[in-house]
């Protein structure tokens, strides 16, 4: 059954939490952090994104940035902006996106319980940005970030939201994307607690693989440190979540584009469309500049879980036989677009030829996800683009 604990938080001040909260770290470059905290002395960027506050070309992955991202965070923390909680707590975390809403929890989960498995992952996660996050929190000597995790939901838990919602949050804001904040801290989390410890059988990594691989890391290093056995987390109920596309886009084609979409005809149904979006799962939509395309993919020929999924299919039936893309984890040739950004993003990218093609998938679902990680499977890369994201610097776990 799954931890899940309250914590001392370091947190802003109501007057400064629309300032210091900030998009995470791994949705912008280094060069779009520079432009979002511009003139802005408060933005948690500062700390998850310091190379900002060093000269413009500084490796990111330079001890002087890992430093900076430490001394930013110790200046936050002793600054009117924040204070730190007197006794440890759980929050209710409440976002509201085009008029759709989740509510989850927000509090500690356990990093053995990462590495037993009762906290599952469904993405392999790259050495170097594990790596790059375990030094950050370790220079930190905190958590700056949370996960996001999902789980089936149960009513006890979704009562005592309930009653926490019925209360004054401590933040309220609309952000620039127009997503709303709010969050409530809990005044009886020892019942929220006991209902994850008796009926919640396994928790799912939903956002977060990195974060969650590196806290997992630091508890090993840190064995003895009171606090770092634990790291943040905002856990939503699987009912409340909605899962977004991750489209695909080709760098370079092999043959011309006409001839590919030739080859494509006679390997698939292929039909014109007006619509950029598949309508169904099973289909991708294909723009190569004059116009969209829709293509049925066929049923897959392996036998794992995973295997079944439209990302899985189309590695096995386009990207490995007809592109030679064997490992899109690593190959320089295909690039991924969050589905936030939409099928005109796509289209512009195609028709300014920074791509030859570009590739509009249909959303997993998150029953897909549960299913393939219950299952022991991983996803094939880039499956799952959540939406909306948790802001940072609202709260901090220091160790």
């Amino acid at each position: 059954m799954a931890t899940v604990r309250p914590f001392r938080a370091l947190r802003p001040t109501p007057d400064f939490a629309e300032q210091v909260a900030s998009v995470p770290y791994d949705v912008i470059s280094s060069d779009e952090a520079r432009i979002l905290a511009d003139g802005s002395a408060h933005s948690f960027l500062h700390v998850i994104r310091p190379e900002i506050d060093l000269p413009e070309g500084t490796d990111e992955h330079a001890d002087a940035v890992y430093e900076k991202g430490a001394e930013n965070l110790t200046r936050f923390a002793e600054s009117e902006a924040f204070l730190e909680e007197d006794a440890p707590a759980l929050y209710v975390y409440r976002l509201v996106m085009n008029g759709r809403e989740q509510t989850g929890i927000f509090g500690l989960v356990s990093a053995q319980e990462y590495e037993d498995d009762i906290i599952l992952k469904h993405e392999k996660t790259r050495p170097d940005k594990e790596d790059d996050r375990t030094r950050h929190i370790l220079t930190q000597r905190a958590h700056a970030e949370p996960v996001m995790l999902t789980y089936r939901g149960v009513d006890t838990i979704d009562e005592a939201v309930a009653e926490a919602v019925e209360g004054e949050p401590l933040y309220d804001f609309t952000a620039k994307d127009y997503v709303r904040h709010t969050i409530w801290k809990m005044e009886q989390p020892e019942a929220v607690s006991q209902a994850f410890a008796d009926e919640v059988e396994a928790l799912y990594v939903a956002d977060g693989h990195h974060r969650s691989a590196a806290a997992s890391r630091v508890a090993a290093e840190l064995a003895d440190a009171e606090g770092a056995q634990h790291f943040m987390a905002v856990l939503f109920p699987m009912e409340d979540m909605e899962i977004m596309p991750y489209n695909r886009v080709i760098k370079k084609l092999p043959i011309g584009k006409q001839r590919f979409l030739e080859q494509l005809r006679h390997r698939f149904d292929v039909e014109e469309t007006y619509f950029a979006e598949p309508e169904e799962p099973g289909t991708i939509g294909l723009y190569l500049g004059d116009g969209w395309y829709h293509l049925r993919l066929p049923e897959t020929e392996r036998d794992g879980l995973a295997d079944t999924l439209d990302v899985a299919r189309l590695g096995e039936f386009i990207l490995e036989p007809m592109l030679g893309i064997t490992d899109p984890r690593t190959d320089q040739n295909i690039a991924f677009v969050g589905g936030i950004r939409g099928t005109g993003e796509l289209e512009r990218l195609v028709n300014t030829d920074a791509v030859d093609l570009a590739i509009a998938m249909y959303p997993t679902s998150p029953d897909e996800l549960l299913d393939v990680s219950d299952a022991g499977e991983l996803m094939p890369p880039k499956s799952t683009w959540f939406e909306p994201k948790l802001r940072s610097g609202l709260l901090v776990h220091r160790f």
